[in-house]
């Protein structure tokens, strides 16, 4: 397996600081972008950087050397109450980042994007389609990853449609859906970022539910 280099926007979140520590554990070198409040939330082994996720100017000369951005900058519990937010947050963090990632150089984005299309929040959705598509304007390699919902600690609610799900995905007319817009849990959805670390892509990749529900078990993935 070869050691990444990774520059982590969002990394005191939800996902990034588990996705931090497993990082490190894995052998690779991490830095993370935070806010001089937030640096104590951080796993002890990351290079932490000191700037605003929404400016490029903050952050853009210390993404090297890195070769690998992750983006995991987003609204907190997003909902339709929240549409000003994914707009003055998610939007331009993403921008701020694809800015970031093309003048340092970076060879391989990682977008947590979200499932789609789907029957609501339909602004999130645009928000991340435009996220992916300045990726790909940019000319950046990039690994897009779909979830809908991620379970996991504060995010238990969902569990209780499970059983649902399961049933629509045993009816034809309602598999596809089902199937896109499945759960994912927070290890698989971990093991699914790790693993796209680790497997650099020439281009552009989709990891919808269905390929994060089954990426390998992490003693696999080198």
């Amino acid at each position: 397996m070869t050691a990444h280099r990774i520059f982590v926007t969002g990394g005191t979140g939800y996902l990034g600081r588990p996705l931090i520590s497993l990082l490190l554990a894995r052998g690779h070198t991490v830095k993370a972008l935070v806010r001089q409040t937030s640096a104590d939330k951080i796993p002890a082994g990351a290079t932490i950087t000191l700037g605003d996720a929404l400016d490029a100017t903050t952050f853009k000369t210390s993404i090297a050397p890195a070769d690998t951005l992750v983006h995991l900058v987003g609204v907190r519990h997003p909902s339709p109450s929240k549409n000003q937010a994914f707009l003055s947050v998610d939007l331009v963090s993403i921008q701020a980042s694809v800015a970031a990632a093309r003048e340092a150089g970076i060879k391989h984005f990682i977008y947590l994007s979200v499932a789609q299309p789907a029957p609501v929040m339909r602004l999130y959705q645009q928000v991340r389609q435009q996220g992916e598509a300045l990726i790909t304007k940019a000319g950046l390699n990039a690994t897009f990853l779909r979830p809908w919902y991620v379970l996991g600690p504060g995010h238990r609610w969902p569990y209780v449609l499970i059983p649902v799900y399961g049933l629509l995905e045993q009816i034809p007319a309602t598999r596809e859906s089902a199937l896109r817009l499945g759960l994912v849990r927070q290890d698989q959805m971990l093991q699914a970022l790790v693993y796209a670390v680790e497997h650099p892509v020439q281009g552009t990749e989709v990891m919808d539910v269905p390929a994060i529900q089954n990426v390998p078990n992490l003693q696999t993935v080198a």
